[in-house]
């Protein structure tokens, strides 16, 4: 069988992929019997000459079947302990998928519910502002990311991405994610594909538990020996013993990382980034982006960055045609996200913007610092914005003048627990409020129109990345707690999705590892 690939194919706009079948046909000289697209991005260099470029691959003979022929644990070497994962983000996820691929059956925690659950708190907090401090926005199946892009584009270059990519097709995510070069699955998709997964987990053995959280756990010597799990509705604890723990708990575990720290696990404050969620007319976006052709396109996205400032300032998870959503998890605070559908089809875009902080900017030598830091500056959003879960707002124009806004201009608030106007420098530390105001500026001049006065403000955002890292050794375990695996973003080794879920695959084979040797 010989495989051809072909790289650089330019297509204009509305010229259809059937082409590039078609392309394949003449090189093999007869239909191909295997086609596929390998890559898809968009040149928009040239406004008056936008071309998709591809890369495609095809054959003619069907290749076989894909097995990923992983090495499974013998059933002599099977554990009689269970293996635990916290959290149902997607390195826990991605962790539990490939335990069961090692044949290693994990038990899966997850402190809030389902993402049926979730849809149905998240729903009653935008309307009541009641807040389940366990089940929201940033905590339930699918973890923070669930209500968010479900963008898959990642700076890192595992071996393992494209795995990640598969894993989720396979689970029910649009085919085209395996090949786009900024491939995206959307909120609406994401929900479907974490079920999946779960409902498989528990077809193959696994035990997936709701409104679980992990309340402690024993430690003899340096060795994990049993976990104590709390179930959040009822108050009922039940101590379990277990072979191993990975901690695949997320950004936001603020009371999980305090427990862990007082019996022993070793950890520190590192950088992460604060600021808020800025909102334009995704039409004006489009516009700059792409010119007249941009109704032609998807809706179009940036990706910023500028060092005008003291500090470095930049945008990150930007949502095209998508909605900044409220995503605290704890009492008196605000605190902002984004989130856009598959189709995104929304109104505005958002994106975080956002600054640079370091451990110079609060105590580093207690590991908690960052949190307190957080806490802070999304306690002073819960103020400015009345003390009833409203977002603060400001206009970039008023932003940049130092005053309050009373209205609202062309760009229209999506938060959908309410916003309150407000003067930012109330939330933001003055190092980041004085940072985004020239970041703004030189923003503009290779984004015309980002510091439109019209765009929109929102404070706070803070849950960027995790503020600590857990610390971990060349085995993957905790360098104080042996058998506990710390994992994913919560943990400070992962920035998104795709590098979460990385991370939990290499850390289940490193418990195949274990038990192996």
């Amino acid at each position: 069988m010989r495989f051809i690939t072909l790289s650089d194919i330019k297509l204009p706009l509305g010229k259809g992929e059937e082409s590039l079948f078609t392309l394949a046909g003449k090189k093999l000289g007869k239909p191909p019997a295997y086609f596929a697209i390998k890559k898809k991005s968009l040149d928009a260099r040239d406004k008056n000459n936008i071309r998709y470029v591809y890369t495609i691959e095809f054959s003619d003979e069907k290749p076989k079947e894909e097995n990923l022929g992983l090495e499974r644990l013998p059933k002599h070497k099977i554990p009689e302990k269970p293996v635990l994962v916290v959290g149902s983000g997607p390195s826990g996820l991605f962790c539990a998928l490939r335990l069961l691929e090692r044949g290693i059956t994990p038990i899966v925690i997850e402190r809030g519910g389902s993402v049926e659950e979730r849809e149905r708190a998240t729903k009653r907090f935008f309307t009541e502002r009641f807040l389940d401090i366990h089940n929201n926005i940033q905590f339930g199946e699918g973890g923070a990311g669930t209500f968010s892009d479900g963008k898959l584009n990642t700076q890192t270059h595992s071996p393992l991405n494209s795995e990640v990519l598969k894993t989720f097709v396979r689970f029910g995510a649009p085919e085209e994610i395996r090949y786009l070069n900024k491939p995206h699955i959307g909120s609406d998709n994401l929900k479907k594909v974490v079920k999946n997964m779960r409902e498989y987990i528990l077809s193959q053995g696994g035990k997936v538990l709701f409104h679980t959280l992990l309340d402690d756990i024993a430690v003899v010597g340096e060795e994990l020996q049993s976990a104590t799990l709390l179930n959040v509705e009822t108050g009922e604890r039940e101590k379990i013993e277990i072979s191993a723990l990975v901690l695949a708990v997320g950004h936001s575990a603020r009371d999980t990382f305090e427990r862990l720290r007082a019996r022993g696990v070793h950890m520190r404050a590192k950088d992460f980034a604060v600021g808020v969620r800025i909102e334009h007319l995704q039409a004006e976006i489009g516009k700059t982006q792409y010119g007249k052709a941009y109704k032609l396109l998807p809706s179009a996205d940036y990706k910023l960055v500028s060092h005008a400032g003291e500090r470095s300032a930049f945008t990150f998870c930007m949502c095209p045609g998508g909605y900044v959503m409220p995503a605290t998890s704890e009492e008196g605070a605000v605190v902002t996200n984004g989130m856009s559908n598959y189709a995104r089809d929304g109104e505005n875009a958002n994106s975080a913007l956002i600054v640079q902080v370091t451990r110079a900017d609060f105590a580093s030598d207690n590991a908690l610092a960052g949190v307190e830091f957080q806490r802070v500056i999304e306690r002073s959003a819960f103020i400015a914005g009345g003390e009833n879960y409203r977002a603060p707002v400001q206009k970039v124009g008023d932003f940049l003048e130092d005053k309050t806004s009373d209205c609202f201009g062309a760009v229209k608030a999506t938060y959908e627990a309410g916003t309150s106007f407000a003067d930012l420098r109330a939330v933001l530390p003055t190092k980041v409020h004085e940072t985004l105001k020239t970041a703004l500026l030189d923003m503009d001049k290779r984004l015309k129109g980002f510091a439109c006065p019209d765009a929109l403000m929102t404070g706070a955002e803070t849950r960027t990345s995790s503020p600590l890292r857990i610390e971990r050794d060349d085995t993957m375990q905790s360098v104080s707690v042996k058998k506990l695996f710390p994992c994913g973003e919560g943990a400070g080794y992962a920035g998104g999705i795709t590098s979460s879920a990385v991370d939990g695959i290499r850390v289940a084979d490193a418990i195949f590892a274990l038990f192996l040797s």
